[in-house]
């Protein structure tokens, strides 16, 4: 399983993707540009110690990145999807996909993601922090594949 940011505005926000992917077993991969250098020391701060074993993939840009997909699904979590990460069944290699804090997912991404989907949110909610998001749809994902294969896929589990 992965979990793949594009382009993201906010060092903060990589350093919790960090944690929230060595904590359910998944590879991170970033694909730049960012607005900001990976190794700044907000992502150090926020990732702590799950840095060391759960350092992000980075990729210059979204062909470079495509390049690195394989058979896996990319699935894009986005506000705009009619699907729910509740009634999608994931597999143990997709790639979970986060757009820009700022802009989210230009058209092309949307168009190369074999899944569009969305968390259902209360009725006056209009979006989760990013890294939240991730977290929650890696969740799921985990909850549905299991455990079992989280150590040997991501080499950043414990």
């Amino acid at each position: 399983m992965r979990l793949a940011l594009y382009q993201p505005d906010i060092p903060q926000n990589v350093g919790a993707a960090i944690r929230a992917a060595a904590c359910f077993g998944a590879r991170l991969d970033v694909i730049e540009p960012c607005g900001f250098p990976l190794n700044a020391r907000e992502v150090r701060r926020v990732a702590m110690d799950y840095g060391a074993g759960a350092a992000p993939l980075a990729h210059r840009g979204w062909n470079a990145f495509l390049e690195t997909r394989g058979g896996s699904r990319l699935l894009l979590l986005t506000t705009a999807a009619d699907a729910t990460i509740w009634d999608f069944a994931f597999r143990s290699d997709d790639i979970l996909l986060m757009g820009r804090e700022s802009a989210g997912a230009p058209e092309e991404v949307h168009a190369a993601a074999d899944a569009r989907l969305r968390i259902p949110l209360a009725p006056a909610a209009r979006s989760l922090n990013i890294h939240v998001a991730a977290a929650v749809a890696l969740a799921e994902a985990r909850r549905q594949v299991g455990w079992d294969d989280a150590a040997s896929n991501s080499g950043n589990a414990e």
